[in-house]
């Protein structure tokens, strides 16, 4: 299969069938979950609480791996790494760190042999100024080093580099490099762009490195759940992730470090989260690659498996891949005739990489990103990739702005063996434009930009009118040291009653 064969014609308008295929998708991914995990909150998206055990533990939850030539820097390569799902802005007081008893790990194969040769690990460290406050910042926060900023992480690189699968060298790139830390809101820290640019750092050997919260760049619709886009479709197009935040990692590295040579430039990337047991040792729980796989390719049998293996031993999942269950599902549900097994196609997108394009010579398939570094970023980045004709996006890497469902719905349901569809969600962007530098990823949604908030300013703007004074200023006032945890507490429960007492309406019965 030469990238030609992945077609750059004309994109027909959407067809209404299309909404339906998506609804499909999101189903299969989630039927075998049980009908409790039918929530908006619980669903897939990427690999957002994908399997049963990483589902209880978002801190360690692998979202979504991108792999991309730098834009800005084309001699670089960067690849973004994504943890904790659905994360709601305003979720405070302790809002969403990185595991501090996880490592947090990119691998990178150089050889095409799926067996790592380079690892980037990440472990992060907690530090807090005041053990007797519940408060994540005392008041505005204006750096990373502001001593408001109650609540911190730091995090340490280290470069351990590996021949057939065994370590061979190991050292640290980075010590306590400051995270950028979660979006409070406004009030806490009005200039945010500041702190996520001061949380870019460079490190020896001409790396980039970022770690913080992010907007959740992964775009889809996922209102499936509520009887197929409302009953009537007449819900469509709508961004299920718009507002949600994520941890990300970001690594930007010269791509002459990645590779194995010119001559061979391709890699695979995936990532993966470790948590130390009791016993000190070290147990793998979540891994993530290509996109959607361990949500509509695996079965929920294999699942957790799946989390807990390394690419070598993919075989164990190859009839997943060539016998898929999700065109069966869409051909009883609405009758749009399977593609023929084996699904060799399918192979080449999530097993080898695709023939002339990203497919090494002589690779062991293995499921994982798979980025030809010699293919050139494109100046206006085309969101279908190779299927319409650009070489620089998925399945060639992933990046942000790719848009993989459309993409893989088009690929599972034959585009690559000759029948032509235009499937879709109808989203086809991001709620957020993008960054055009490292580390790309769009900023985190305040905590001032929920629904909540937006409500409650809208239905009263007096709420507050001859409130308590004095606490408009910095919250270490109260908390450092005149007040203690438990004052701060009481303070806090008696501003509530105080705004019940002032909105409580005339006392009426309940039926009327």
């Amino acid at each position: 299969m030469t990238p030609k064969t992945w077609g750059s014609r004309p994109r027909p308008a959407r067809r209404s069938m299309a909404l339906f295929t998506c609804g499909a998708l999101a189903a299969a991914g989630l039927s075998a979950a049980g009908a409790a995990a039918l929530e908006p909150r619980t669903a897939a998206a990427s690999s957002h609480r994908e399997a049963p055990l990483i589902s209880g533990l978002p801190q360690l939850d692998n979202t979504d791996v991108y792999a991309f030539v730098s834009p800005d820097h084309p001699d670089t390569t960067t690849i973004v790494a994504n943890w904790l799902p659905f994360q709601e802005p305003a979720g405070g007081p302790n809002f969403f760190p990185f595991a501090s008893d996880a490592r947090y790990t990119i691998h990178v194969d150089s050889d095409a042999d799926a067996r790592d040769d380079l690892l980037y690990r990440f472990t992060f460290t907690d530090h807090r100024k005041n053990e007797h406050t519940f408060l994540h910042n005392t008041g505005v926060v204006e750096s990373l080093d502001d001593p408001d900023l109650n609540f911190t992480q730091t995090y340490d690189i280290e470069l351990v580099r590996l021949k057939h699968g065994k370590a061979v060298s190991s050292h640290r790139l980075a010590r306590n490099l400051p995270t950028a830390p979660a979006n409070v809101g406004k009030a806490s820290m009005p200039d945010y762009q500041k702190l996520r640019d001061q949380a870019v750092h460079e490190v020896a050997g001409g790396l980039k490195a970022f770690a913080g919260q992010a907007d959740d760049p992964f775009f889809l619709d996922l209102r499936v759940f509520d009887l197929l886009y409302g009953g009537d479709l007449s819900e469509v197009g709508n961004d299920s992730l718009r507002g949600y935040n994520v941890n990300s990692i970001a690594l930007q590295v010269p791509s002459v470090f990645l590779r194995e040579s010119e001559k061979q430039p391709v890699i695979g990337i995936y990532s993966t989260t470790e948590r130390r047991g009791a016993s000190g040792h070290w147990t793998q729980v979540s891994r993530l690659g290509m996109p959607l796989v361990n949500e509509v390719v695996n079965p929920v049998k294999d699942k957790d498996k799946f989390n807990a293996s390394s690419p070598v031993d993919d075989g164990d999942f190859l009839k997943n891949v060539t016998e898929p269950e999700l065109p069966k599902l869409i051909e009883a549900l609405y009758e749009i005739e399977a593609p023929a097994e084996p699904r060799q196609d399918l192979v080449s997108v999530f097993l080898t990489g695709v023939e002339g394009l990203n497919q090494p010579a002589g690779g062991t398939p293995s499921e994982m990103l798979r980025l030809n570094t010699s293919v050139k970023p494109v100046a206006e980045p085309k969101r279908l990739g190779v299927l319409d004709g650009d070489n620089a996006g998925f399945p060639n890497g992933r990046r942000l702005t790719d848009d993989v469902l459309d993409i893989a719905l088009q690929v599972v349901e034959g585009e690559l063996v000759g029948s032509q569809n235009d499937l879709g969600d109808a989203v086809d962007t991001n709620d957020k434009e993008f960054g055009h530098t490292f580390p790309y990823v769009a900023l985190p949604a305040s905590g001032s930009d929920t629904r909540a908030a937006a409500d409650a300013q809208s239905k009263s703007a007096t709420a507050l009118d001859g409130g308590a004074p004095g606490l408009s200023g910095s919250w270490s006032q109260y908390t450092v040291p005149a007040v203690s945890g438990a004052g701060a507490v009481l303070l806090v429960v008696l501003g509530g009653l105080w705004l019940r007492a002032r909105r409580r309406p005339a006392r009426r019965s309940w039926l009327g």
